[in-house]
Formats: C-alpha cells, structure tokens, sequence
C-alpha cells in the first residue's frame, strides 16, 4: 500500500492509498476532487473506497465528484454520522475492520473534535516497518482538535486510545497545523529539549515549504501536551490538578493563542 500527500484548499492533506499490484486506490477524507482524480489518472488507477473520518465539509467535500467518476466506490464512515457524510454506505463502529490491498485498518471511535469521529489504524505489516493512522482532526502534530461537539472527557479518553498505539505509528492528520501548535506548546512547555529541536526542525522544513506530515507518535508522546494533561509539570503549568482539567485549560488556551 503506497500513501500519497495531496495538499488541498488552504491547509488540509488528502490522502490516496494505492495498490499498485491491482490498480485500485482509496482515499481518506477528500476535501476536493481535482487533485484526487488527476493523480489517479496519474496511476491509471480505479477509485474503489472513500473513507471519512468524520462529516465536516473540508473532508467529505470531494465526495460527490469522487462518486460520479467511479460509481462503484464504497463510502465508509462512523455510524453516528449518519445522514451527514455525503454517499455514505458503510457506517463504521469502534473495532469495525476496513481492508484495502493487503492491509486491514481497525476503525477507532474518537469522538471530541465531533461527536462521531472515528480514525483509521493499519497495523505494521512485518516487524520494524511502521503503522499508519488516519485520524482526521483529533490528534495533529503539536496538538489536536478544537471541541465543536464533544466534552473534554470525550477527547481525553479518544487521545488516550491513540496515545496507546505503538510509537512507530505514523500520524496521517489532515492539516498543516504543526508550526502554529508547536509556538503555543513553547508557551505551556518551555523547558521540554525534545519540543525545543522538534520546532527548530519543523520552522526549517516549513521555510522549505516541506509538509511535517506524517509526524510520529513517539515523538508526539515527547512533546505534545494534549497527549501528556496527565504529567505533573503540565498540570502545575496551567494550575490544573487532574487530567480532565488540564486538558480543558489547555484546549481553552490554545483556542485563544
């Protein structure tokens, strides 16, 4: 299974899983067509799958044009959205699998960002080779989801099942948020060394114009702090005495940086 980055719109990444041996693709979370359908053409490939992660316009806007250039392309997405995502026919629930090529993704419910998010996770397929996420909008490098239809409970028990996922998980976000996420972590974080050199990298790959996505999950484990609302130093940072309230403050913080 390759993966191919198409940049879309303003900040968002669409991205096409293709299998070379049969010709066929599938793609994650289309917020525009064009660029979908000239790199399948591209591939002299088919479209046979669109898998959304959760109904908001800027990742399902694709859909429809997707679907009247290969008809026979199955739509998934998670069961809650239904009558939201556009085409959808399969409606997906926690440890539902999907399979493309010779890969199976286990579907994860991680609702917060909305209330029937879900994300995509292929295992490795041979020991040392790395796993692969598609999350949507609930984890991003640095940072993770605004809250328009879910509860700080909600995006704390969805973070955690991410941050359980092995570190050689490779995160598939679906916008180029990293630099921004990492100047707010430096406000809350100062003294982290690992969030130090990852910024002084990620400022140089973005003055290159290069993507910072995929990022990876043990790194994020080092220098995310909405993957770390259970470490002391975070929570004396905000004055917040547990999880669910460093959290609150530190999504309420980022939302006003």
């Amino acid at each position: 299974m390759h993966i191919y980055r198409l940049p879309a719109r303003v900040d968002n990444y669409i991205f096409l899983l293709h299998d070379p041996t049969t010709s066929t693709a599938a793609v994650v979370d289309p917020a525009e067509s064009t660029d979908v359908l000239r790199q399948l053409q591209a591939l002299n490939s088919r479209l046979v799958a669109i898998l959304n992660t959760h109904h908001h316009h800027d990742h399902v806007g694709g859909n429809q044009a997707l679907l009247a250039a290969f008809p026979e392309a199955i739509v998934y997405g998670g069961a809650e959205d239904r009558g939201r995502i556009p085409g959808q026919q399969v409606f997906l629930q926690e440890g539902d699998r999907v399979i493309f090529a010779d890969r199976t993704a286990e579907v994860l419910f991680v609702p917060g960002h909305t209330r029937a998010h879900i994300a995509y996770f292929f295992a490795a397929p041979q020991p040392g080779e790395p796993a692969e996420l598609f999350c949507g909008d609930t984890l991003f490098s640095g940072g993770c989801g605004r809250l328009f239809e879910g509860t700080p409970s909600q995006m704390v028990a969805s973070l955690s099942k991410l941050r359980a996922l092995p570190d050689h998980t490779r995160i598939w976000c679906a916008h180029e948020y990293t630099l921004k996420n990492l100047q707010f972590d430096l406000t809350v974080d100062r003294e982290n060394v690992a969030l130090q050199q990852y910024y002084t990298e990620v400022e140089e790959s973005r003055k290159r114009g290069a993507a910072t996505i995929p990022a990876l999950l043990g790194r994020e484990k080092r220098i995310n702090p909405f993957l770390r609302w259970d470490e002391p130093t975070l929570q004396r940072a905000v004055k917040a005495s547990n999880p669910i309230q460093t959290f609150t403050r530190l999504r309420g913080m980022k939302d006003q940086f």
